[in-house]
C-alpha cells in the first residue's frame, strides 16, 4: 500500500484518508467557511416558506436548490422563483429536466439499477436536459443541479463559448456518486462548481477530499431516508473546520419523497420546506456553541449564483 500512497501523493493526491483531520485554510471567495442550503425546495410556494421561517427563526440561507427539474415548473413559476430568490440574495438552484428515473429506462427501476437514475440515457435526453438549462437561463436561473458528466463537459463548453451565461454555477448532485478524491477532482476540472458529496462520508473522508479539490462542497448533515436518513448535527463544526468551504445543507428525516412535485402534494412540500429551516435554526445553535469562531457568509456574496430579474 505504501507504493501506491506513494505515487498518490507525488500527483498531489492524499495516500489515504486523513485521519488526523487537518484544518482547512480553504475558503470562499469572501473569506467564509460555510453556507447555508436547503434542498428540496419545490417551487415558488415552497422558497417563499423558506423564506419566511428563515426570518421568523433568525436564521441565514444563501442557497435553495430544487429536485424535481426545470421542466416541471411553468414559466411564470420560475420568474417568481426568480423574483424571490433575487429579493433575498440568495441563489437558487433548479434540477435539470428529463432523466433515467422518469424516462423508458428498465434498469433504472431495478434495486440494482436505481443509482442510474439521475444519469442522461443516449443524447436526446443529453440534449432535452441542456435546453432545460438554455430555458432557465433564459428566464432568470444562474445555477443549475446537473448529475451526469456527460452534461457537466457539455454545459461547461456552452458557457466557455458565450452560448449560456459566463456566471452560470454549475452544481453536482449527490445522484453523481463520485466518493473520492480523484473522482471528484475530475469533475472540478469538467466545470463543476460544487461538489454535493455522498451523504455518508465520515469526517476523514471528507478531510481528504478537501486536500485534493478547491471547490465547495455540498455536505448533507440531515439527510431524507432515501439517502440514508442521517441525522448529524453535532458533527457539523468539525465539517466546516475540516471541509470549509462548505454549504452546510439540511435535508429532512422522515420526509416524503416527492418528486416530481407539482399542486397535487404542494402542501406537503411547503411543510417540509418549513421544517427543513426550522432545522437550520437547531445546526445554527450547536455551530455557535461549538465553533463560534466558524465564518459564515453574508447575504448576497459575489459568487453565488443569484437569479437575474
Amino acid at each position: 500500500m505504501q507504493r501506491v500512497g506513494d505515487f498518490l501523493q507525488n500527483k498531489g493526491y492524499p495516500p489515504g484518508e486523513l485521519y488526523d483531520l487537518p484544518t482547512s485554510t480553504k475558503r470562499f471567495p469572501d473569506g467564509a467557511q460555510y453556507r447555508i442550503e436547503i434542498p428540496s425546495t419545490e417551487g415558488p410556494r415552497a422558497l417563499a416558506a423558506v423564506l419566511e421561517e428563515a426570518e421568523r427563526h433568525n436564521v441565514t440561507i444563501h442557497r435553495v436548490s430544487q429536485g424535481s427539474g426545470i421542466w416541471m415548473l411553468t414559466d411564470e413559476e420560475i420568474r417568481e422563483m426568480c423574483r424571490l430568490g433575487a429579493a433575498a440574495g440568495i441563489e437558487v438552484s433548479l434540477f435539470v429536466g428529463p432523466r433515467a428515473a422518469w424516462g423508458t429506462s428498465a434498469q433504472a427501476r431495478t434495486s440494482a439499477g436505481k443509482n442510474l437514475g439521475a444519469r442522461l440515457r443516449g443524447m436526446d435526453e443529453v440534449v432535452y436536459a441542456t435546453e432545460d438549462v438554455i430555458r432557465g437561463c433564459e428566464l432568470g436561473l444562474r445555477s443549475v443541479l446537473v448529475a451526469d458528466e456527460g452534461q457537466l463537459w457539455l454545459v461547461n463548453e456552452m458557457k466557455k463559448a458565450g452560448e449560456l451565461p459566463a456566471d452560470l454555477v454549475v452544481k453536482i448532485s449527490v445522484q453523481m456518486g463520485a466518493a473520492n478524491p480523484i473522482s471528484i477532482k475530475l469533475l472540478e476540472g469538467l466545470g463543476a462548481g460544487t461538489y454535493n458529496a455522498p451523504t455518508d462520508l465520515t469526517l476523514p473522508q471528507l478531510a481528504a477530499i478537501r486536500a485534493a479539490i478547491d471547490i465547495p462542497l455540498d455536505v448533507y448533515v440531515e439527510a431524507p431516508d432515501d439517502f440514508g436518513g442521517f441525522v448529524r448535527h453535532y458533527e457539523v463544526p468539525e465539517m466546516v473546520r475540516v471541509a470549509s468551504p462548505i454549504y452546510v445543507k439540511l435535508g429532512l428525516r422522515n420526509a416524503a419523497n416527492i418528486y416530481p412535485s407539482g399542486i397535487h402534494i404542494e402542501d406537503l412540500a411547503v411543510k417540509q420546506s418549513r421544517e427543513r429551516a426550522r432545522r437550520t435554526a437547531l445546526v445554527m445553535g450547536i455551530i455557535k456553541r461549538y465553533a463560534g469562531e466558524s465564518v459564515m457568509s453574508e447575504v448576497g456574496a459575489a459568487d453565488l449564483g443569484i437569479p437575474v430579474v
